[in-house]
């Protein structure tokens, strides 16, 4: 038998996750036409609508967080500090690149 729509019932687990990616993707969509944008009032539009919809996904993610179903590793703290040297050794790099 097959089943319609209708018949079809997410949990709450699984539309969450539904709506949160589809927010990420709606946000990448307006983040490539910002880019893309050639004139002032159509950029604002988009970077309005892409700030609406980064609320949206961040308050989506938070209700997963909430309910236990999006879990978050803490960084550990010896991981972030490489990572900030090894970027801050590149941008000085760049900076001292743009500058020769």
């Amino acid at each position: 038998m097959k089943q319609s729509k209708k018949d079809i019932m997410l949990c709450e687990k699984d539309a969450l996750q539904d709506l949160l990616d589809a927010e990420k993707l709606l946000m990448n969509y307006y983040a490539t036409a910002l880019t893309e944008g050639s004139c002032k009032p159509l950029r604002r539009q988009l970077y309005k609508l892409y700030g609406e919809h980064a609320d949206t996904q961040f308050l989506v993610f938070e209700q997963m967080c909430n309910r236990g179903y999006y879990e978050v590793m803490p960084a550990d703290k010896m991981l972030v500090d490489q990572k900030t040297e090894m970027f801050s050794k590149v941008q000085k790099q760049i900076a001292a690149e743009n500058q020769a």
